[in-house]
């Protein structure tokens, strides 16, 4: 008869440890693959990190954005990798996108979603006031004709604020005194806040899950998903211009001064008079802020922390022939800034040495002006026609007599005169689409995420964007693929690519 032979019960505890020991360290127990994005959205050409855990030990893995292999990782003994930094392509459309990490040689991963959107937070796109869109992708001189009519809001007044779109929402201004928050895909109502809205001075800007305005006295902030007032500054100076939101400060202007404000409390960093009447957004660029006024000939440039005047530059037209009543702009070291005497002027950023002029007409005591700036080109409107100049030489390019109020993106100009809104190819000025709406448009175009917004005098809110055939064809096509998770198994590592090294502590991705 055969004996069997009992083996403690502890000892059987030990045996078992030390069988998953040996599991462990041979990568056989290891959790199921998980990875994490140090953002979860952004516009195209967004860097981000991408970290994972539960692959083998020493593992190469790929990180995918979509189905494009951007990075090479390697695993620790701790089946984890992280700080590997990839790309939003160029080329990725606004919608649902996804990031794959897969483990060769086989077809385990783990996948992650990236929101993809080229919001427009505030009016001057950003606080440069450059007005121009560098990552739309959706509209371009191919595609801008076949625009059409998504939906309009009606507000209780003419809406002469510039929206601004961010995160799927249309913030903007009525004359009936409220600011609305709509939903950028349908135009549906999300909330709306009295007391607070205003003229095309005081289109809203967004940052960081708050909406800030400037209405005559007061600078509102509110909550972006709610709309409550999280807090109020009251200078009693007449603050109207719209404001200009950077590195955690709201900037802005008012009759008789400009202002810095925390964006976190509403507390006031530094105020200061430059002048009289100064109504017009300023431009915030490289710890600058920039401004002009209605009265004097004179163009300020101001250190953004402190207030103190860095340089003047006068217009040699004198008293308010030469007053700089408009908002300028800023880019590559050069501001632009148009003045009552008839003239844009192109400024050093540094030292506001004069580069160039050129005269774009001289109205009825102002030109009003806000030139826009996009790839090499300086769009600026006089009474009688928009210009768009050579941004080095001030060269001329074309005119349009069409329109005003220049907004770009992608190869587009969209203007505004009457009671249309207009599509001008940005490299000739032709006419590529246009809209009459039922009033006098009185507000910049924005243009985000492949949608046009408008104000009009006739108290509507305007969306406009590709449909139909138009939409199937092109864009809508791609956006809904991409926003279905790609099969692991369907997705090709790119031999070629070296291992990635993970992003320094401390670096990060914008």
């Amino acid at each position: 008869m055969s004996r069997i032979k009992t083996v403690p019960v502890a000892a059987s505890k030990q045996v078992c440890l030390l069988s998953m020991v040996v599991l462990l360290a041979a990568g056989v127990c290891f959790g199921k693959p998980a990875i994490s994005l140090s953002r979860t959205s952004g516009p195209p050409t967004s860097k981000l990190l991408v970290s994972g855990s539960g692959y083998k030990p020493y593992a190469e893995i790929d990180i995918y954005f979509d189905a494009k292999d951007e990075a090479k990782a390697i695993a620790n003994g701790s089946g984890k990798f992280s700080k590997i930094s990839i790309e939003a392509p160029r080329s990725a459309l606004p919608g649902k996108h996804w990031v794959s990490a897969v483990q060769r040689p086989g077809k385990t991963g783990a996948q992650a979603p990236f929101l993809v959107n080229t919001n427009w937070s505030q009016f001057g796109f950003t606080s440069d006031g450059k007005r121009a869109n560098p990552y739309e992708n959706v509209l371009n001189p191919s595609t801008v004709g076949g625009l059409d009519l998504l939906w309009t809001y009606t507000t209780g007044g003419a809406v002469q604020s510039s929206p601004s779109v961010v995160n799927g929402v249309v913030y903007v201004g009525s004359n009936d005194g409220n600011v609305y928050a709509l939903k950028a895909s349908t135009g549906a109502l999300l909330w709306s806040q009295p007391g607070v809205g205003g003229s095309d001075n005081c289109s809203p800007a967004v940052a960081n899950g708050v909406v800030y305005l400037n209405l005559y006295a007061t600078v509102s902030a509110l909550n972006a998903s709610t709309g409550s007032l999280l807090w109020s500054y009251d200078d009693n100076g007449g603050i109207v211009s719209s404001p200009a939101v950077a590195n955690g400060v709201v900037y802005g202007t008012a009759m008789n001064l400009g202002y810095a404000l925390s964006a976190s409390t509403g507390a006031p960093l530094w105020t200061d008079s430059f002048g009289q009447r100064i109504i017009h957004p300023p431009a915030v660029a490289s710890g600058v802020f920039y401004t002009g006024n209605l009265i004097s000939p004179n163009f300020w440039a101001i250190n953004a922390s402190t207030g103190a005047v860095l340089w003047i530059f006068t217009s040699p037209c004198g008293d308010y022939c030469g007053a700089f009543d408009s908002s300028p702009a800023v880019a590559n070291g050069v501001v632009y800034a148009s003045s009552d005497d008839g003239n844009l002027y192109a400024l050093n950023a540094s030292t506001g040495t004069l580069l160039w002029d050129y005269p774009i007409g001289q109205g009825e005591g102002e030109t009003g002006a806000q030139p826009a700036v996009a790839d090499g080109v300086v769009y600026a409107d006089g009474p009688a026609a928009l210009f768009a100049l050579n941004a080095t030489t001030g060269a001329l390019l074309w005119t349009s007599a069409l329109g005003d109020a220049p907004a770009v993106a992608d190869g587009v100009v969209y203007i505004v005169g009457g009671n249309d809104v207009y599509a001008l190819n940005a490299s000739t000025g032709a006419l590529l689409w246009s809209y009459a709406t039922g009033g006098g448009v009185g507000t910049r175009p924005t243009i985000a995420n492949g949608v046009v917004y408008i104000g009009s005098n006739d108290n509507k809110v305007y969306a406009f964007g590709l449909t139909g055939g138009a939409r199937g064809k092109g864009a809508s096509a791609k956006q809904e693929a991409a926003s279905n998770a790609p099969d692991l198994r369907t997705l090709r590592p790119d031999f070629n690519l070296k291992v990635s090294e993970p992003v320094a502590k401390g670096g990060g991705a914008e």
